[in-house]
């Protein structure tokens, strides 16, 4: 899709029914139709370079969080390239996004061809037939979007794709919007008003590019198989019916299209309307400290907070997310440069409990709110908005949202203008962006910070209210014979349920809350229970004994590596332990394992740095379901026996 070539829009006779042209002599007439090609390639070119200028000034700065509050970047100063490949089949996939970034740790290291984010309308190497479609699969904060701003930048400031004539950039947040009926270039001219002033992009004449971001938040039905044929870019009709007819190719055949959308979401496009799949896989491990040294200005800071990541493997391996390293730099920067080094988080449910408490400081600083003698202490308001919002958070969790609407707001007994007043609460928690229109659509920053949310409302709930969020009951009695180690159990029998572990981060998060150091962390926004050291023990103890037992007696090996996980939050991996001292020791083969010592062997593999060269399956005695756990193990092996 390269070219230095400046964009030379097409001569190609235009079909005109002027009579004035008619009845004039040949050469007099060649020279008005003449005239007019000039005009309307002078007009396209025109449109062209105000649509670029419009573009280079919308992208050329990254948000990390939110727009509209300052936190911003120049573009070329923070970005670092991220990992793409060949995606496959775009088949669906059921595991937790997080699981699927750690199996992806591993096949990073395999011999795979990364792709340049501009070249992905090249066919790779053996592929014969021109590629019009690509669809890019990625978890979410994966870097999706960023690569599509990248995309657009480049070709907005003369430096990639310049035989490309036009490239419309359509979120389907956007998109869902629309309710009226439009044609495709009315459609257009609500994005880029430019436009108004040509008739219609002629197949053939223009090279464009469609990029639709975000399928899994799209709304519309998208209804292939029985929305009616659409073949003209002037023609009203439903938003639906445009987006499946110009993916079908109906509509601008030679127009080429980029979809990006989460890997549960991939399939809504029919498999036959894709020529490519590809997916972003975020940052290898190199490209994970270019980003720190990028992001901090002291590289010196950078290099300790590099250092920190590695201690701990399951941060690093979360860094694969540059949303994730994103969160890190802002939680590490600020509590290194303070020298509090004895609280550097070392698990998830840590890091981002200092990372909700961040924004919360630098929002009081921000509003000349920082008034309490203790900044980590929340004022009342400040704990009224993080309960609302993580009452807001679990409800569409259990639903399965990533953004929300006005209207998903009041089913929520959420006033509309109270929820504006969240994004200047906490800049970087919440997000408020401004569609067409100025429509509100209102989102998380990511998907784990609203799983963390999710888990302080279940975890509040029960302390405060002595509420099951599972298993609400309205019997005072009842009530009061609740317990934290009750929440759990249920949490935990409702992880082990989701087909596609939709709560697997949920849990741990509400595990890690339960753990008196982090409650301490969040004092002024959790209740205090006034329960002993010793009873928290307990709950901590009959909750590991639940988990274990669950070990015993799951069949999902995606699940059970999730509880071990979950251990890892309590502080109390004492099998993974065992196995580790057996492993070093050499001594594993000479003991029959039981099931869930290798479920703890396949969790301590997959969290290595190293990738198997080979793995032998017969090397271990064990029964047949403990080969069968150990099959995760094969899928990033090299080579299996």
């Amino acid at each position: 899709m390269k070219s230095d070539q400046p964009p030379a829009f097409s001569q190609e006779p235009l079909t005109h029914d002027n009579k004035e042209v008619e009845s004039l002599d040949s050469e007099d007439a060649l020279k008005i139709t003449h005239n007019l090609l000039d005009r309307r390639s002078q007009t396209l070119l025109r449109v062209q370079q105000d649509i670029k200028a419009k573009l280079k000034h919308k992208y050329q700065h990254i948000s990390e969080g939110i727009e509209h509050h300052g936190n911003q970047s120049l573009f070329k100063d923070i970005y670092t390239e991220l990992y793409i490949t060949e995606g496959g089949s775009g088949g669906l996939n059921n595991e937790h996004e997080v699981r699927q970034v750690e199996m992806a740790s591993k096949k990073q290291t395999t011999q795979e061809t990364p792709i340049k984010c501009n070249d992905i309308f090249k066919p790779l190497p053996g592929q014969d037939k021109p590629i019009r479609t690509v669809l890019t699969k990625g978890i979410a904060g994966i870097g999706k979007t960023v690569s599509v701003q990248k995309v657009i930048l480049d070709w907005a400031e003369g430096k990639a794709n310049q035989d490309v004539h036009f490239m419309f950039a359509l979120p389907f947040r956007d998109l869902n919007l629309k309710k009226d009926q439009y044609s495709l270039m009315q459609l257009l001219s609500h994005y880029f008003s430019e436009l108004k002033e040509i008739d219609s992009i002629e197949d053939g004449e223009t090279k464009t590019v469609f990029i639709f971001d975000g399928l899994d938040e799209c709304r519309l039905p998208l209804d292939f198989k029985n929305n009616e044929q659409c073949c003209d870019v002037t023609k009203p009709t439903s938003v639906d019916v445009l987006l499946t007819n110009l993916i079908k190719g109906n509509l601008l055949p030679s127009a080429l299209l980029w979809i990006t959308s989460r890997p549960a979401a991939a399939n809504q496009i029919p498999p036959e309307c894709v020529d490519q799949v590809t997916e972003v896989r975020g940052f290898n491990d190199p490209q994970k400290e270019e980003y720190f040294r990028r992001k901090i200005t002291d590289q010196n800071l950078a290099k300790e907070i590099i250092k920190h990541m590695k201690t701990s493997r399951s941060l690093h391996i979360m860094c694969h997310m540059p949303v994730f390293c994103w969160i890190s730099a802002t939680v590490l920067e600020m509590m290194l440069k303070e020298a509090e080094k004895d609280e550097v988080p070392k698990t998830l449910t840590k890091m981002y409990s200092h990372f909700m408490l961040i924004q919360i400081i630098l929002k009081n600083k921000k509003y000349n709110k920082a008034t309490e003698t203790n900044p980590k202490e929340l004022s009342q308001s400040d704990k009224v908005m993080i309960l609302k919002l993580a009452k807001l958070a679990f409800q569409q969790l259990q639903k399965g949202n990533l953004i929300f609407y006005e209207e998903d707001l009041r089913e929520c007994g959420l006033d509309v203008t109270e929820a504006s007043v969240y994004s200047a609460l906490c800049t970087e928690i919440f997000k408020e962006e401004s569609g067409l229109y100025q429509d509100k659509v209102y989102s998380f920053a990511h998907l784990s910070i609203q799983e963390f949310l999710a888990a302080v409302h279940a975890l509040e709930s029960c302390l405060d209210k002595k509420e099951n969020v599972f298993s609400p009951t309205s019997d005072d009695e009842e009530k009061e014979s609740i317990q934290l180690s009750d929440l759990h159990r249920r949490a935990v029998d409702q992880a082990l349920k989701s087909e596609n572990g939709h709560l697997d981060l949920f849990l741990r998060f509400l595990l890690g809350l339960s753990l008196e150091s982090n409650q301490n962390l969040l004092r002024g926004l959790l209740t205090q229970t006034g329960s002993t050291t010793q009873s928290n023990k307990k709950t901590v103890e009959r909750t590991v004994r639940y988990i274990s037992d669950k070990i015993e007696e799951e069949s999902s090996p995606e699940r059970i590596i999730n509880l071990f996980h979950c251990l890892n939050e309590l502080g109390a991996n004492s099998l993974v332990e065992d196995m580790q001292t057996s492993l070093r020791s050499g001594t594993l083969s000479e003991i029959k394992l039981e099931p869930d010592q290798c479920s703890a062997l396949v969790y301590l593999l997959l969290m290595s740095e190293e990738v198997l060269e080979e793995f032998h399956l017969r090397t271990y005695n064990t029964s047949m379901e403990g080969y069968q756990r150990l099959l995760p193990v094969v899928k990033t092996c090299k080579r299996a026996l």
